[in-house]
């Protein structure tokens, strides 16, 4: 008989264990998708595997993953898939990351030129643990695909880089093509649902990005769902245009488990048209408003939307 304790599993959410649970309500027949079972999307998760990479549409159990690697759309998650944050309505596993990759940079430029994409998204798990927030990676990255595949567009999603002076300017200054940042919530909100950032600087941060590089395209996104009142979303795209943000994606909040906050309501397709069509009006040069919007999701041909949306309106 052995005396060594068998080794426990790490917990995905140790700060969410002694948590109240939160019932997960039923799906509407609008929200509901397909399982993942094309040849595609299987040689999609090969290939992450064998280059040793994360994506957030596993870690963050995205509904359209199916869809995406079906079309060989991936979006990768770089520094590991610990975050130091604790967001409630996030599945991204919580804790003490492990240090940098230096071969990732390589990995994920190779995983975009062997998939032949044209627009790639680059995101990352929060690394307050990183003198710099992890920009410098970031950078490295958008270089490396750069070398690899010059003619990709690169979208990254980045975290609010808090308490981290200068390392905004090291990413903007890699030049991606669209530099997105989540305000994810309503101001009210960001207590419970994002209480480790800030809702004025998370604005500030896209305003920032525009006033380094005011051709660099802007996005941002919100969930809904969440208990935010319908004047509440329409402040913060108000908000969002006073920082001159471009593009704003709407979706709705899934809760990962019992353990994360609260689904409020699911919010009616017909209400999401709604705010499309008053996002346009407020002076978006894209919108993105769905049940089923996520941040990367179809963000090849929205990227290419955006632009004309753009030589359209500078052409006036």
């Amino acid at each position: 008989m052995s005396d060594t304790a068998p080794i426990q599993p790490r917990v995905r959410h140790p700060e969410k264990a002694h948590k109240p649970d939160n019932p997960i309500k039923r799906k509407p027949s609008w929200i509901r998708v397909k399982a993942p079972v094309s040849k595609t999307y299987h040689e999609t998760k090969e290939l992450m595997r064998d280059l040793n990479l994360t994506t957030v549409c596993e870690e963050a159990a995205c509904p359209n993953i199916g869809e995406c690697w079906a079309k060989k759309h991936a979006t990768m998650m770089i520094m590991g898939e610990i975050c130091t944050r604790a967001c409630a309505f996030c599945n991204v596993s919580t804790g003490k990351p492990n240090a940098l990759d230096p071969f990732e940079p390589f990995n994920v430029a190779k995983a975009v030129k062997t998939m032949g994409l044209e627009h790639v998204v680059i995101t990352s798990v929060d690394r307050d643990d990183l003198a710099d927030g992890g920009a410098q990676h970031f950078a490295e990255v958008i270089q490396a695909i750069r070398e690899a595949t010059p003619n990709t567009t690169i979208e990254i999603l980045t975290p609010d880089f808090l308490k981290k002076d200068g390392a905004l300017e090291v990413v903007v200054a890699a030049k991606p093509d669209v530099f997105n940042h989540n305000l994810e919530t309503v101001p009210k909100l960001y207590p419970s649902v994002r209480p480790g950032a800030r809702y004025f600087h998370s604005l500030r941060l896209l305003q920032r990005v525009k006033e380094i590089d005011p051709g660099m395209f802007t996005k941002s996104g919100l969930m809904v769902g969440l208990g935010e009142e319908r004047d509440e979303v329409l402040q913060v795209m108000d908000d969002m245009r006073v920082a001159d943000i471009d593009f704003i994606t709407i979706g709705q909040y899934l809760q990962p488990t019992i353990k994360h906050h609260a689904l409020d309501r699911f919010v009616t397709p017909e209400e999401f048209a709604a705010y499309e069509r008053q996002a346009y009006n407020k002076g978006f040069l894209m919108v993105s408003s769905s049940p089923l919007t996520r941040s990367s999701h179809h963000a090849g041909e929205d990227f290419a939307k955006l632009r004309a949306a753009r030589d359209k309106a500078l052409s006036k």
